[in-house]
């Protein structure tokens, strides 16, 4: 009788992942479906662990999950390294490690230097404004002009057919380059301004992209009809929105809660702001199906009482579930080639 043999674990690069995986329509889904998993309770997903390298700027978050019925899971290591630009480096690295959900033996190394965490982050940002924005929503206003701002404008367009763009950013030249460029690349209009109110008022979508320490966004900028998806506040030291605008807002949404309290827009809020404000998560809502501004169908509010003057705020702080769901992605393309 001979012995079982362990496949040996593969290694792929980023060159190789970025061929297989991008925001196409077959990815959304994927990470919809992510959601959705983690809505119906069919989620391990245990807390992130995080370090702060504070001297360098840096930060580095391991995440996970196991999705009920998905023949793998994945550990991420993703580092944040902020001062990196100035050195012509990425800010954002990483990469993960692939485990049959069966023996638990490692089946693959994605070395992919922080692309799919980009990319899920992009097509989480997708599935939120797909949830709550409004479905004629045009007019994007994007705070942040890095890559991950330009990966959330391009998931997007997957969802909402839009039209122009207005954007925001500390760096004036480089939000006036990154207008440039997406306006030649998209062949839409894109505008820089100075002020952050100027960049609000006549959005349909305000998308926040940052790594800002200090609140930028207050409720006073945001337009009637408006959705904001807050994508920068991933640690504890983070914050991109004033704490009126939780609190303000119709209708508050996070991917998690308990991540929405220690490392989101949530742990700004003091305690009385935090009873005052009604937390939904994204999950349950597409698992139970609901569309908050098509009316509460749980309270027997008909949907012809919905307005365009609905303000809604998603924070998403990043999942390990949506870690798992592009790495078995890419697995499973990369394993047909």
């Amino acid at each position: 009788m001979t012995e079982p043999t362990q496949e040996s674990m593969q290694t792929y690069s980023r060159e190789q992942i970025e061929q297989v995986v991008g925001l196409d329509a077959t990815a959304l889904g994927t990470i919809r479906d992510a959601f959705i998993a983690l809505g119906q309770g069919k989620v391990v997903q245990p807390p992130i662990l995080s370090m702060a390298i504070e001297e360098a700027n840096g930060e580095v978050d391991v995440k996970t999950a196991h999705i009920q019925g998905l023949k793998h899971f994945a550990i991420k290591i993703s580092p944040g390294f902020f001062n990196n630009p100035a050195r012509g480096l990425p800010s954002l690295n990483g990469l993960m490690v692939v485990f049959s959900a069966e023996t638990g033996l490692a089946k693959a190394l994605l070395d992919d230097g922080g692309y799919l965490t980009a990319i899920r982050t992009a097509l989480a940002g997708a599935v939120a404004a797909e949830a709550l924005s409004r479905p004629d929503s045009k007019r994007v206003a994007l705070i942040g002009a890095g890559e991950q701002a330009s990966l959330q404008l391009e998931a997007l367009r997957l969802v909402r057919d839009i039209e122009s763009v207005d954007v925001w950013a500390r760096d004036k030249e480089r939000g006036e380059r990154f207008a440039r460029d997406t306006e030649q690349r998209l062949g839409i209009t894109v505008r820089s301004h100075d002020s952050l109110h100027a960049v609000c008022q006549n959005a349909d979508i305000i998308i926040t992209a940052t790594p800002s320490h200090t609140p930028l966004l207050e409720y006073s900028m945001l337009p009637e009809g408006v959705h904001v998806t807050a994508m920068g506040s991933d640690s504890p030291e983070k914050r991109e929105l004033e704490a009126d605008v939780l609190t303000d807002c119709d209708y508050f949404v996070c991917d998690s809660r308990a991540q929405s309290e220690i490392n989101g827009e949530l742990k700004g809020l003091d305690e009385d702001q935090a009873k005052a404000c009604e937390v939904y998560e994204l999950g349950k809502l597409l698992a139970d199906g609901r569309r908050l501004r098509e009316g509460d169908q749980n309270s027997g509010e008909q949907a012809e009482t919905a307005t365009d003057t609905l303000i809604t705020v998603a924070d998403l702080t990043g999942t390990g579930v949506q870690d798992t769901a592009i790495a078995s992605l890419a697995l499973a393309r990369l394993a047909q080639r």
